[in-house]
């Protein structure tokens, strides 16, 4: 076997256990600091969130760029996949529907630090958009078709308006403590019920 066919070898093989524990631990480690100091945080404040040296990050994202993206797409996949878990566990649709909606207004919130990076000219940054939408949109479509189906909400509200009518309530959030961003999405959740 030659060199090259070790490599590929190396590169299909799935992650041990460990391995990927150690990489959760330092995703939820990163997105933490990016939330309070920012996606620009120096490396060693990770590092020592995580209680690793910053060669272990190094290791598993070579740059920052990596890291950032590592941490996106880490969380689009939680919400991704808690839209099942909460239509199967919650009492009535509309309950998980407003459920993931809360933990979507997290993702959007925390991720506000993000917007500048992901807005960037940096050409790596630009399929996040689109896996985003690609990953999230079917899920919300799924919860309120469910939703639908049980007449608790009206039927005339699509996954991608409702998204983008969140994200645009917590948009205005940024710096002002006065403004619930959380509250106002709670409103909207609301107002999707059918008139009894």
């Amino acid at each position: 076997m030659d060199d090259g066919d070790r490599d590929a070898g190396r590169a299909t093989r799935p992650k041990r256990a460990d391995a990927r524990r150690n990489e959760e631990t330092l995703l939820a480690a990163a997105a933490a600091v990016f939330v309070t100091s920012g996606v620009e945080a120096p490396i060693r404040d990770i590092a020592a969130k995580a209680g690793v040296g910053t060669a272990t990050i190094y290791r598993h994202f070579p740059t920052r760029a990596d890291l950032v993206i590592a941490v996106y797409r880490h969380q689009v996949e939680a919400l991704a996949e808690a839209g099942p878990t909460l239509l199967a566990s919650s009492a009535t649709p509309h309950a998980a529907l407003g459920r993931w909606i809360d933990l979507f207004v997290d993702f959007l919130v925390t991720k506000l630090g993000l917007a500048a990076v992901l807005q960037s000219d940096d050409p790596c940054f630009d399929p996040l958009h689109s896996y985003f939408l690609e990953r999230l949109e079917p899920v919300c479509t799924r919860l309120l078709e469910a939703a639908t189906a049980s007449g608790e909400i009206r039927s005339d509200l699509n996954a991608q308006e409702l998204m983008r009518g969140v994200a645009s309530l917590c948009v205005g959030a940024g710096n002002n403590p006065r403004y619930d961003a959380r509250r106002l999405v709670e409103l909207l959740v609301t107002g999707l019920r059918r008139p009894r």
